[in-house]
């Protein structure tokens, strides 16, 4: 003898499990957005020969809750000036490291950096004096074309504006790549 299926065991109408299903994948996207990862794209000219303007990158938004950036990561972060805009550079500086610019080379308390990441020598001559506790001095890898902390506009980036480090090009797929820090740049700490 057979018995008609209870409420229970009756399926859901269609409609009802595509709007499940979608409800679904928009509060994961969300969370992954704003705990995990986000995309952005690259915009000007400041990381040549690095990162080119119209590429883009996944950016971990997570390593950074639980260890602090290290020198030669590149980070995009809210722009100082005005927190709505984003900036991709290099981290240089450190808290307590005295960064000084002269004669085509960056210097990290006194040490010269080899830079194999720069499109040219880093022009001009400035002395940053000792980065703040919380903050980080970054560098565009285009040094002669890059709002970075040597600008007043920029200055010493706060640790509560970096949003993450740069993780993976992505696109265009040809020059796809994962970021590590330069072993270079890690040699100054």
């Amino acid at each position: 003898m057979q018995t008609s299926p209870s409420i229970s065991e009756q399926r859901k109408p269609v409609w009802r499990e595509y709007l499940e299903t979608v409800a679904g994948a928009v509060v994961l996207a969300v969370f992954i957005m704003v705990f995990i990862a986000r995309t952005f794209t690259v915009d000007g000219p400041s990381m040549l020969p690095t990162l080119h303007s119209g590429e883009r990158l996944l950016v971990d938004k997570l390593t950074y809750r639980f260890r602090d950036p290290e020198r030669g990561e590149i980070i995009v972060f809210r722009y100082p000036a005005d927190p709505s805009h984003h900036f991709i550079k290099r981290v240089i500086g450190l808290p307590g490291d005295h960064v000084e610019i002269r004669g085509g080379k960056v210097y990290i308390n006194g040490v010269a950096l080899e830079e194999t990441y720069t499109s040219s020598p880093t022009f001009g001559r400035f002395t940053s004096g000792v980065v703040p506790e919380g903050h980080y001095f970054v560098l565009g890898d285009n040094r002669n074309n890059s709002q970075d902390s040597r600008s007043p506009l920029v200055g010493y980036v706060p640790r509560n504006l970096i949003v993450g480090r740069a993780l993976l090009r992505y696109w265009p797929i040809n020059r796809a790549v994962v970021f590590t820090a330069p072993q270079v740049a890690q040699a100054a700490e």
